[in-house]
């Protein structure tokens, strides 16, 4: 079985090194290449097409929004985004999950959690902390929820149950624990998620979900 292939972009070594140890350190894990700024990002996805990108959010001369934003834009079938933040609540946090990172991770998370959170968005799940994502909306989503994101909501019209799948996913339940919730089969619920990502036009759960919140479907508090 191929490994999983990631790239690591962070403007400090030492953290590099640290990612590095950590995910190598699992035999289905390869770090495949490193940058330390967001606008090496570019050339090397293209060059040695890896399955995630984990990549600090603040960099001096191009930020992790930025480099995710320019990645999701120019790269054709573009690898899964993970960044990397000291403090939780940060608007620049906030702003690479707007540009369609598909979670975050801190830089004090323990190395299972690492690992797992680099697995988990390579298979196409959404890195989640459902406290934390609360607390980025309650202080950065109402800046950006308008009028627009309001439109978008109604004119999704999503049925009852979908709604439901939207509020349980806002609380980061996977797929799995939202089928034990609603009592149903878990490809249920995939058929549920998927349906609530096309009428939002979301690439991800992750995008799903700031759009509940700046939309005000889902309340922060």
């Amino acid at each position: 079985m191929m490994p999983l292939t990631v790239l690591l972009v962070d403007d400090e070594p030492l953290v590099r090194v640290g990612l590095r140890a950590v995910l190598e350190a699992q035999p289905d894990i390869a770090v495949v290449g490193e940058a330390a700024d967001g606008a090496a990002v570019i050339p090397l996805v293209r060059q040695l097409r890896p399955d995630v990108v984990v990549m600090d959010v603040r960099m001096p001369l191009m930020d992790g929004i930025e480099a995710t934003r320019t990645v999701l834009r120019t790269i054709a079938a573009p690898p899964k985004i993970v960044v990397v933040t000291t403090f939780e609540n940060d608007e620049y946090v906030y702003g690479a999950l707007r540009a369609g990172a598909d979670g975050f991770l801190l830089k004090r998370s323990r190395p299972a959690e690492i690992v797992h959170g680099v697995r988990l968005v390579a298979e196409g799940d959404s890195l989640l902390f459902p406290a934390a994502v609360r607390e980025l909306a309650a202080s950065y989503g109402r800046q950006h929820g308008n009028t627009a994101a309001r439109t978008v909501m109604e004119r999704a019209a999503l049925t009852d149950r979908e709604g439901e799948v939207l509020r349980l996913m806002a609380r980061g339940l996977s797929n799995a624990e939202i089928a034990a919730h609603l009592v149903v089969g878990t490809e249920t619920v995939k058929s549920h998620v998927s349906s609530v990502l096309a009428k939002l036009g979301a690439r991800d759960r992750t995008q799903a979900v700031i759009a509940a919140y700046e939309s005000g479907f889902v309340s922060p508090g």
